[in-house]
This record gives structure tokens, C-alpha cells and sequence, in this order.
């Protein structure tokens, strides 16, 4: 008798742990609007004969550039910064603030439809990763430690974007 409540009190532990990693599986959900109807998607060797070595690593290996590195840290021209995979608009020039974190940092994405949020648990870390919601691809992580009214940082690697000038 006393090992079968042993045997239910495991069952019930375990159920509760599958339970708690279960939902903290993530948002990934595909939102869409007009700007994002259409799905990218291409091969590995299709992804490497497009991107350089830098943004493949980024993009579709999920790297991280070194801190300070990236083209667009300290860049604050008007314009739109886009996918450098796919083109996608992702943030406007607007919303970019200097973090002194050593990446491009924002506080608000152009759309709700354009970045997902997926859970993070490499590292040792728990985080969220954001990721092109037209192509896939890695962008850089979303924190809830921002100076601005949003309280959101979007930190950013350089590689995953290009630029738009809007003078």
C-alpha cells in the first residue's frame, strides 16, 4: 500500500512537471496582415548562396555577433530596418535607442505580425528569442527591460537587417 502511494504521488509529480513545460513552450503563433502574406522560404544552399557568411550564421544558424561589431549599433538615420534574409519591414528608425549593450536596440516592432517570439532555453538561460515571421529567421532576443514607455528592448544583431533610408 505504501508504495502505490508512492507510485501516485510520482505520477502526479510528473504530470505537473509535463504540464508546466508544456506552457512554457512559447507564442508561436503566425500572425498575418497585408505586409506579411507571403511565407519565404528556401533551402539551406538557397540561404547560403544569399546571405554572407556573417548574416547565414545569424540568421539561419541563430549566432550572435560580437558585441559592439555590428554595422547598425550605433546607426540612427530615418529609415526602416528590414530582414536581411527576406526584405521584411521590422522596425522603423524611429523606435531604435542606444542600449550601450553593444546591438541595435528597439522598442517597438512596424507590426504585431512581424516578429515571433519563440522561448529561449539555450545557454543555461531562459529567454525569448524573435525571429522574422516571413522568413524565419534568427533576429536576436526581445527583453522586458527597456528605458522607453514600452518597457520592451528588441536587442538585435546588425547582421539579421538592412536598412532602408528614408531622407
Amino acid at each position: 500500500m505504501k508504495n502505490l502511494n508512492l507510485f501516485g504521488l510520482i505520477l502526479i509529480i510528473s504530470a505537473t512537471f509535463k504540464s508546466c513545460a508544456q506552457q512554457e513552450t512559447t507564442k508561436h503563433e503566425t500572425k498575418t496582415d497585408s505586409t506579411m502574406t507571403q511565407k519565404e522560404f528556401k533551402t539551406n544552399e538557397e540561404w547560403q548562396k544569399d546571405l554572407t557568411p556573417n548574416q547565414y550564421y545569424v540568421l539561419r544558424q541563430k549566432g550572435t555577433e560580437r558585441p559592439g561589431t555590428g554595422e547598425y549599433n550605433l546607426h540612427f538615420e530615418k529609415g526602416v530596418y528590414n530582414c536581411a534574409g527576406c526584405k521584411a519591414p521590422l522596425f522603423k528608425s524611429d523606435s531604435k535607442f542606444d542600449a550601450h549593450c553593444g546591438w541595435p536596440s528597439f522598442d517597438a516592432a512596424i507590426s504585431d505580425s512581424t516578429i515571433i517570439e519563440i522561448v529561449d532555453k539555450t545557454h543555461g538561460m531562459i529567454r525569448t528569442e524573435i525571429v522574422c515571421a516571413n522568413c524565419g529567421g534568427h533576429l536576436g532576443h526581445v527583453f522586458n527591460d527597456g528605458p522607453t514607455e514600452t518597457g520592451i528592448r528588441y536587442c538585435v544583431n546588425s547582421a539579421s537587417l538592412g536598412f532602408e533610408d528614408k531622407k
